[in-house]
């Protein structure tokens, strides 16, 4: 790493996202075990993405007016441990729904700010970001079949002691991340200055589509093959293809940065979106499936890379943060929602071959907002 103040990032995310690959796939399964009803895991699994949404921008708010990066960042990741703790000690639905609101609210703001602080402090190297993150698919990747090996050989509560772990490893590395206390007066206009601009009112609706596309196939990939006949070796080995997809992708960010601007990059994820799910409504065995999962590197990170270096270029300035937690929001949160609520519904009326072909359709028309942008671009200066 050439910048020495970002010594702490690689292995922030690392840790992050090896983190998660240690509880959020197992949750399920955790929940399974307490017997709960499919609509109450259901319920508690929809809360997440729905905190994300109103909280992130709120933390990154906060993080932006009163500048306190590393003391915000040491809070969540303080609370999201001690809730993932707790969440291991409750049994009962009506404890759990607490729990869970909790920790989604600790968990939102992690990533808008450890991104918003990274990009700042790439300063004129920002196409460097995607090789930085990339350290979060390697953790994924390393932690996921490990701890799933623990669960089955002892317990689930493998599952949220690895977690508090990991983060708990984590929140040492936060300790040699600089400061960044803001100085002067923050700009006025809050929300305002987003809401307000059209040029960010058509990029969330780009990156609610493909965060609608991305839940669709991410919640219903699993039953699909399921139908087809895969056997649980196959279907994790469908998460290993997926991480592997991805570590290209980022790896050679900068130089996608560079060739294409980053809008041309999301509209270059929407169109394998468009592709993937097609492709997918012709699937006929768990091979193809398997094979097709390796445009997941093209569609999401792409999608991420991009979504996080525009977000940057377009954010107020002072609110860097709030930008950061807008595009997690809406792409993770209303997106991911709207995705699985349409996704079940689909699935129950037409059937999941026709819900893949609709996530294609959508993809488009998010390419079509792409367009329109681009349309608009003399007139409002994207």
């Amino acid at each position: 790493m050439r910048n020495s103040s970002l010594a702490w990032a690689p292995p922030l995310y690392f840790l992050y996202y090896a983190a998660a690959a240690a509880l959020v796939p197992f949750l399920v399964i955790y929940y399974q075990e307490l017997g709960l009803k499919g609509t109450q895991i259901g319920f508690l699994a929809g809360i997440p993405p729905l905190l994300s949404l109103a909280s992130a921008p709120v933390w990154g708010a906060v993080v932006d007016k009163t500048g306190r990066h590393k003391f915000s960042l040491l809070i969540a990741m303080g609370g999201v441990i001690f809730c993932a703790l707790a969440l291991s000690n409750f049994e009962t639905f009506a404890w759990l729904i607490p729990v869970v609101i909790l920790f989604s609210f600790f968990s939102a703001p992690i990533m808008p700010i450890v991104d918003s602080t990274t990009m700042s402090l790439l300063g004129v190297q920002k196409d460097r970001y995607g090789k930085i993150r990339l350290w979060g698919a390697i953790g994924w990747g390393i932690a996921a079949p490990i701890v799933g090996m623990l669960i089955e050989s002892g317990s689930i509560s493998w599952s949220f002691w690895s977690y508090a772990g990991l983060m708990g490893l984590g929140l040492l590395v936060v300790l040699r991340m600089p400061a960044g206390e803001r100085t002067g007066a923050m700009p006025q206009g809050g929300f305002r200055l987003f809401l307000g601009n059209p040029r960010w009112l058509i990029f969330l609706m780009v990156i609610f589509s493909g965060g609608v596309v991305l839940s669709m196939i991410g919640n219903f990939l699993f039953i699909f093959l399921d139908t087809l006949g895969a056997n649980k070796f196959t279907l994790g080995l469908m998460l290993t293809m997926a991480t592997l997809s991805e570590l290209p992708v980022l790896f050679f960010s900068n130089r996608l940065l560079r060739r294409w601007n980053a809008k041309q990059l999301m509209g270059a994820a929407l169109l394998f979106y468009a592709i993937r799910g097609l492709a997918l409504s012709f699937v006929f065995t768990p091979a193809l499936a398997l094979f097709l999962q390796l445009l997941h590197g093209p569609t999401f990170s792409l999608m991420w890379i991009a979504g996080v270096s525009y977000a940057d270029q377009i954010a107020p300035v002072g609110f860097e943060t709030t930008a950061q937690g807008l595009f997690t929001g809406v792409l993770l949160g209303i997106g991911s929602t709207a995705g699985a609520l349409l996704g079940g519904w689909l699935y129950e009326y037409v059937g999941l071959v026709s819900m893949f072909r609709l996530s294609g359709l959508i993809s488009l028309v998010g390419l079509g907002f792409l367009f329109l942008m681009e349309k608009m671009k003399s007139e409002y200066s994207f």
